[in-house]
C-alpha cells in the first residue's frame, strides 16, 4: 500500500507543480493557488475555477465551476464516513482529506482497522505532497515572465483533458453528455461573459442521467 500511495502523491506532486506555476505565469499573485490548495484541497475543481478566472470571468462564476465539480465528494465522505474516526476533530479533518483518491486506497482494503489507516496515510500524504508542490510551482512561475513565450495557455485545457480521458473512454453515456456539454460551451462562448459556458456546459449532465435511466429500465 504504501508503495502505491507514493506513486499517487509523486503523480499529484506533477499536477500540483504545474498548477501553481500556470496560476501564477497567468497573472495571479502566488498567494491564490497556495491558499486555495490549503482550503478547497481538490485538483479538478481548482484548475476550472483558476481557468474560469484566468479567461476573464468573474469569482462567482470561477467559485461556482469549483462547487458544481466538487460535489461528487459528498458521496464519497459518506463512502468512508466509518473508517475516519468518530471524534470531531477526525471528522472534521478527515472530511476535508477526502480524494478520489482516499476513497479508492480506503476502500480497497479488507477490514476496518487496514481500511482506517489506508485513508489517514494516503490522506496526509497527498495533502501534504500536493499543498508544497502547489507552494513550488507557485514560486517558479513567478519568475517565468511572459507566459505567451511558454504557451501555458493551452496547459489549463490539456490537463483537464488528461483527468476526464480516462472516464470518456470507460462510459459512452459519459463521451455523450460530454459531447452534449461541449456543444453547449461553444455555442454560448460568444455570446456570454467568461465562464458561463462553463457552467452551462453542465446540462449535458441531463442526457447521461437520462441514458442511465433508460438502460436501467
Amino acid at each position: 500500500m504504501l508503495r502505491d500511495v507514493a506513486l499517487v502523491c509523486l503523480a499529484g506532486g506533477v499536477v500540483g507543480v504545474s498548477f501553481g506555476a500556470i496560476a501564477v505565469a497567468g497573472g495571479l499573485p502566488v498567494w491564490v493557488p497556495v491558499v486555495m490548495s490549503l482550503v478547497v484541497y481538490a485538483g479538478s475543481a481548482q484548475f476550472s475555477a483558476v481557468g474560469v478566472l484566468l479567461a476573464g470571468g468573474g469569482p462567482v462564476a470561477a467559485a461556482a465551476t469549483g462547487l458544481l465539480l466538487n460535489t461528487r465528494t459528498a458521496a464519497y465522505g459518506l463512502a468512508v464516513a466509518e473508517h475516519i474516526g468518530r471524534g470531531r476533530l477526525a471528522r472534521l479533518v478527515g472530511a476535508h482529506l477526502v480524494t478520489d483518491e482516499t476513497v479508492a486506497f480506503t476502500l480497497a482494503q479488507q477490514d476496518p482497522a487496514r481500511r482506517r489507516t489506508a485513508f489517514w496515510v494516503s490522506g496526509v500524504g497527498l495533502f501534504a505532497t500536493w499543498n508544497a508542490c502547489v507552494a513550488a510551482g507557485a514560486l517558479a512561475g513567478s519568475a517565468l515572465g511572459d507566459t505567451a513565450r511558454y504557451g501555458l495557455d493551452a496547459a489549463f485545457p490539456a490537463v483537464l483533458a488528461a483527468l476526464v480521458l480516462p472516464a470518456l473512454r470507460e462510459d459512452a453515456g459519459v463521451r455523450r453528455a460530454a459531447l452534449a456539454g461541449a456543444a453547449v460551451a461553444l455555442a454560448l462562448t460568444p455570446a456570454v461573459p467568461a465562464g458561463v459556458p462553463v457552467l452551462a456546459a453542465l446540462a449535458g449532465l441531463l442526457l447521461h442521467g437520462r441514458g442511465r435511466k433508460e438502460s436501467g429500465s
